[in-house]
């Protein structure tokens, strides 16, 4: 596969209202791509069309809604396509995380982060995968997570939505080779977004470095570029990757407690 041109694509990207979201339309737009950005905050996202609109010319289209709804995909589908919108690319970014002990958690914020990660990155791609797919250069981004390679306490609900979306991307990946679609998992480490403010949490990186969403976006986006792409890719923090090799399960799972508790100290006494 070549290079992909942006300039006669149009890419929904969700979660578009900050952070590595924002990014990932700023560096499509930059490479020519008209935008469906689609998060809860209005106003945020109205500020980040007028400027990319500005900066580059290309059309951006705002949607305010929470894609915890069911039918979330097939719904903003329908929607767009009602209107002469008709994607050739997804970026499913939107997502959050919690950072505690599974009893502390609250119960609607569980099924609400399960909404958001699993169920909606699902509709969203069942819902497109057949367009993009007829589209020569189309592409479908799922973000994943460094931290789904492996259990890890104090996020287990979170880890294990990333695990899941890892393992179904990497699926789709080879379900679609031989069609147009270019299909990938973006795995971040520790990132200097508003995750950690959502999670509630400010330390819990687990020793790595935190990139910056520039530094993802140029990986995950360069690798769509690459002629032979692979399925998935890690942008920062391999090396928890690398201990997970050569430790046991038991080791591992041990070891990533370990460090959650050394990093937030209200967990200090939690078996």
């Amino acid at each position: 596969m070549s290079k992909i041109d942006y300039r006669h694509q149009t890419v929904i990207v969700t979660g578009a209202s900050s952070g590595l979201g924002a990014e990932f339309a700023r560096r499509l737009a930059r490479r020519g791509a008209d935008l469906v950005l689609v998060a809860r905050r209005a106003d945020r996202l109205e500020n980040l069309a007028a400027e990319l609109t500005r900066a580059h010319g290309v059309t951006v289209t705002t949607i305010a809604r929470d894609l915890g709804a069911p039918d979330a995909g097939r719904t903003l589908r329908a929607e767009l396509e009602s209107r002469g919108i008709h994607a050739t690319g997804l970026v499913n970014n939107a997502g959050f995380g919690t950072h505690d002990a599974f009893t502390d958690e609250d119960p609607d914020r569980l099924q609400n982060m399960l909404a958001l990660n699993i169920s909606a990155l699902v509709d969203l791609s069942r819902a497109y995968v057949e367009p993009l797919s007829a589209a020569d250069t189309g592409i479908l981004v799922n973000v994943a997570s460094l931290l789904g390679h492996q259990p890890i306490p104090y996020m287990s609900v979170y880890a294990a939505t990333k695990a899941f979306v890892l393992s179904f991307t990497e699926a789709l990946w080879e379900e679609t080779r031989g069609t147009g679609l270019r299909v990938l998992a973006v795995n971040p480490g520790a990132m200097q977004t508003e995750f950690f403010d959502v999670a509630g949490s400010q330390s819990a990186d687990f020793g790595t470095t935190r990139a910056t969403p520039e530094q993802v976006v140029t990986i995950a986006l360069d690798t769509l570029d690459r002629r032979s792409a692979p399925p998935s890719v890690i942008t920062n923090g391999r090396s928890l990757t690398v201990l997970g090799r050569l430790l046991s399960r038991r080791h591992m799972v041990r070891f990533m407690g370990w460090l959650a508790r050394r990093s937030q100290p209200q967990l200090a006494g939690t078996r």
